[in-house]
């Protein structure tokens, strides 16, 4: 009895073991996903991702020097035409600079007139002078020295020609960086995105967020990234469509606009700036012409799916 204890005992733990794993091993279930995927309508496609964009492009405005801002004009949604203000830097240094500019210019021009009266008088004494040598009233010194006084006139009035010259540029850049204070959409489209408030400092460097983002929605542009590896199966007539994320039953109808002639890496999702990326796209822009049922937005993802030629050495038409 001694002799089966033991291994009565052995089995016993191992069938506690058992149920005991056999219990913790919970039973998964497939669950569907909230959406189905899209699916191509093809026979044959190549399958890519594409991102909404402006027709122009999503135009990130800048600021041509680190300031504060002080007027913001612009609103997201807004349409704007060519020129139309979108918001402002502080310009108080640069109009207190301006007040100085056109007092130096005013001080040129009173050096000028000074400069052509003391000529004036020169010339006529000179004048005077040359007549009264005929008659030997004077001696030719004091006629050289008349003489040189008038040149020497002439030259102090051409330095202050050219201080005024001088003066009207240096305020000339002060109209222009006045001028450049006011940040203007560089064409008609509407306002993306605004990230700056009054009072905030806006800097222009190119890791920050730009303050304004503007594009032209008319019409939207969606750029496709296609795998290298599938770039030949992309042909300018054949025909696309996009799907919008969530609702893969409407189909978006594209059409083509160009081939970026430039093969480029693939965008990284992460941010990482140490990861590598070894897949390069090929990018190519369709327009959405058709007004979707579903609304479309700058940024937004689509599944794209182009119509694909027959493989090489395929027989099926």
């Amino acid at each position: 009895m001694k002799s089966l204890g033991l291994p009565l005992l052995a089995l016993l733990a191992a069938t506690f073991a058992t149920v005991s794993v056999l219990r913790s091993h919970s039973v998964r279930t497939a669950t569907p996903p909230p959406t189905p995927p899209p699916e191509s309508r093809f026979n044959r496609s190549v399958a890519a991702v594409g991102l909404v964009e402006a027709a122009s492009e999503n135009i990130s405005l800048g600021t041509p020097w680190p300031g504060l801002v002080a007027t913001v004009n612009a609103q997201v949604g807004t349409v704007v035409a060519p020129g139309d203000p979108l918001f402002e830097l502080d310009t108080r240094a640069l109009r207190a600079d301006r007040t100085a500019r056109a007092a130096a210019v005013d001080a040129a021009r009173s050096r000028i007139r000074t400069a052509d009266s003391v000529l004036d008088d020169l010339r006529d004494q000179l004048r005077r002078a040359e007549q009264l040598s005929r008659t030997a009233v004077i001696s030719t010194e004091e006629l050289d020295r008349r003489r040189f006084a008038e040149r020497t006139a002439e030259a102090r009035r051409d330095e202050a020609r050219a201080e005024l010259a001088a003066a009207e540029a240096a305020l000339a850049v002060v109209d222009t960086d006045l001028e450049r204070a006011v940040i203007r959409a560089p064409i008609a489209g509407e306002v993306l995105q605004v990230n700056v408030r009054p009072g905030e400092y806006a800097t222009p460097s190119a890791g920050s967020r730009p303050p304004v983002i503007l594009g032209n929605l008319r019409p939207l542009h969606v750029r496709v990234d296609v795998d290298e590896h599938e770039g030949w199966r992309v042909s300018p007539s054949a025909p696309a469509e996009g799907h919008i994320r969530g609702n893969p039953r409407q189909p978006v109808p594209l059409r083509f606009v160009r081939v970026e002639p430039l093969v480029i890496p693939k965008r990284s999702l992460t941010g990482d700036s140490t990861e590598r990326v070894d897949t390069r796209v090929l990018q190519v822009l369709y327009a959405v012409d058709s007004t979707p049922n579903v609304p479309l937005f700058v940024g937004q993802q689509l599944d794209v799916f182009i119509a694909a030629p027959p493989e090489l050495g395929s027989t099926t038409p």
